[in-house]
C-alpha cells in the first residue's frame, strides 16, 4: 500500500513537473497545460507540409495568396491569442477549410468557388481562428498522445532507432490532426468565436449562416469535406442565429461583401477546368491508365500553364512510363511553382536516382526531408543513392526506415530488404 501511495506521488510530481503555465486567452485565469503555446505552434509548423502535400499544392497565384493572408490577417487581429497565424488557399476541389495547432489555417480552392460573398468566406476563417483561439487542436494532442510523444517529435534525434521511433509517431501525430473531428461543445465555441470575430473585424457575421445552410444543401447530393470534421446538427444554424440576434446587432458599416472577392473567385473559375482534368487524371493514374492521365494533364497545363499539380502529377506519370529525364523536367517545373509542395521533390528525387545522379539525388532528397520526414518513399530513394555512392551506414539507416515506415504496398520492398542482405545487415 506504501508503494502504491509513493508511486502515485512520484506520477503526481512528474505530471506537474512537466506541465506549464499558461495564460487562457478566453477567461485570462492561469491554467496548466501540456504544451506551451510555443511548443503548439512547433508542432503545428511541423505538419503544414503536409497539410499542403495532401491537397496538391498551394493555388500558385501571388495575388490570390495575398487576398487569403490579408483577409484571415484581419479576422485574427481580433482574437485575444496571438500565436504564429498564417493562412493557405490550397488546390483542392473538396468544398472545406481547416486549422493547425498555434496558427495555420488552410483554405481550400472548391471551397471559394461555392462561396457568394466575402462575408461567408469571412465567416469560415473565423470559425477555424476561433478553433486556435480556443486551443481545441492542443487540447486533442494532450488528451491523445501524452507528453514523452509530443515531446519526442520535437527532439533532435540522436540514433538511429530513436529516430525512426520519432518519425514513426509524427507521421501518427500528422494524421490525427488532419483528420481531427471537433465534439459539439467545441463545434459551438467555434461558432461563437467565430461570429464574434467577423464581426468585430466588421463583417456581417450572417455570412457563417449561409454558408452553414450551403453546407446543409450540399448534403443531400455530395455532403462537403467540411462537414467530416465539423458536425452541423440543425441546432447549430439556429444557435448562431439567435447569437447574432442577441448579441451582436446589425450596423450600417458592416461589410458582406467586396469586389476583390468576386476577382480572386472570378481567377479561380477560370482555372477550374484545369484542376477538373487533374482530377481525371488523378482517378486514371490509380487506375494505372497512364495515357489517359497524360492527355488529361495536357489539356490541365494548357488551359492554366502555372497549374503546379498538373506538371507534379505529370511528372509522376512520366516517372511511371519510366521516361525518368520527363519526370524530371515536370517536376523542376512543378518545384520553381511552389517550393511547400513535398511531392515534386519526391519525384525529382526518385529521377535522378533512376539517372544515375546520386549526389544529386541525396541533395534533393534531403532537402525534401526538412518538409516531410514521415514518408517512406523518401528513405527508399535516400538508401539506394546512398549505397550506390559507398555510404553504407547512411544506406542501412534509410532503407530500415523504409521498411519501418512502409504500409508493404509500395513495390520497392524486395529490393530494399535485398540491399540489406547485401550490405550484410539481413
Amino acid at each position: 500500500m506504501v508503494k502504491k501511495i509513493i508511486f502515485i506521488v512520484v506520477l503526481s510530481i512528474s505530471f506537474l513537473i512537466s506541465c506549464t503555465t499558461i495564460q487562457d486567452p478566453l477567461t485570462g485565469k492561469p491554467t496548466l497545460t501540456l504544451l506551451s503555446t510555443q511548443q503548439e505552434i512547433e508542432i503545428g509548423q511541423k505538419v503544414v507540409p503536409q497539410a499542403i502535400n495532401e491537397n496538391d499544392g498551394l493555388y500558385p497565384d501571388k495575388e490570390v495568396q495575398d487576398y487569403i493572408k490579408n483577409l484571415g490577417y484581419k479576422i485574427a487581429s481580433q482574437s485575444p491569442r496571438q500565436v504564429n497565424y498564417q493562412f493557405y488557399l490550397v488546390n483542392s476541389k473538396d468544398v472545406n477549410a481547416f486549422a493547425l495547432p498555434g496558427g495555420p489555417v488552410f483554405v481550400n480552392r472548391g471551397l471559394v468557388l461555392i462561396l457568394d460573398n466575402e462575408s461567408e468566406l469571412a465567416g469560415v476563417i473565423a470559425h477555424e481562428v476561433g478553433h486556435i483561439t480556443a486551443r481545441h487542436h492542443a487540447k486533442f494532442l494532450e488528451k491523445t498522445y501524452g507528453m514523452n510523444i509530443l515531446l519526442n517529435i520535437l527532439a533532435i534525434a540522436t540514433s538511429n532507432s530513436q529516430y525512426q521511433q520519432i518519425i514513426m509517431q509524427l507521421a501518427q501525430v500528422s494524421a490525427g490532426l488532419l483528420q481531427l473531428k471537433y465534439s459539439r461543445d467545441q463545434e459551438n465555441e467555434a461558432d461563437a468565436l467565430g461570429v464574434r470575430f467577423t464581426y468585430e473585424a466588421g463583417y456581417d457575421p450572417r455570412g457563417l449562416i449561409s454558408t452553414f445552410e450551403k453546407f446543409k444543401s450540399m448534403e443531400k447530393v455530395q455532403a462537403p469535406k467540411w462537414l467530416l470534421t465539423h458536425p452541423l446538427p440543425e441546432d447549430r444554424i439556429k444557435n448562431v442565429s439567435h447569437l447574432i440576434q442577441t448579441k451582436y446587432p446589425d450596423k450600417l458599416l458592416l461589410k458582406k461583401d467586396s469586389e476583390e472577392f468576386h476577382l480572386i473567385k472570378k481567377k479561380l473559375i477560370s482555372t477550374s477546368a484545369s484542376y477538373e482534368a487533374v482530377e481525371n487524371a488523378k482517378e486514371n493514374i490509380k487506375n494505372k491508365n497512364f495515357s489517359v492521365a497524360l492527355t488529361n494533364l495536357n489539356k490541365a497545363i494548357s488551359i492554366y500553364p502555372d497549374n503546379n499539380a498538373a506538371y507534379t502529377y505529370r511528372a509522376l506519370v512520366y516517372y511511371n512510363l519510366r521516361e525518368y529525364q520527363k519526370a524530371y523536367i515536370d517536376s523542376i517545373k512543378a518545384y520553381n511553382l511552389d517550393k511547400s509542395y513535398f511531392l515534386p521533390r519526391l519525384i525529382l528525387g526518385a529521377s535522378l536516382v533512376k539517372l544515375n545522379q546520386y549526389r544529386e539525388a541525396v541533395f534533393v532528397l534531403e532537402d525534401a526531408k526538412k518538409l516531410i520526414d514521415s514518408q517512406p518513399d523518401l528513405y527508399y530513394y535516400l538508401g539506394v543513392a546512398y549505397q550506390e555512392l559507398g555510404n553504407k551506414s547512411a544506406a542501412v539507416e534509410n532503407l530500415k526506415t523504409a521498411l519501418s515506415l512502409t504500409d508493404g504496398r509500395r513495390g520497392w520492398e524486395g529490393d530494399a530488404k535485398q540491399r540489406l542482405k547485401n550490405l550484410g545487415i539481413i
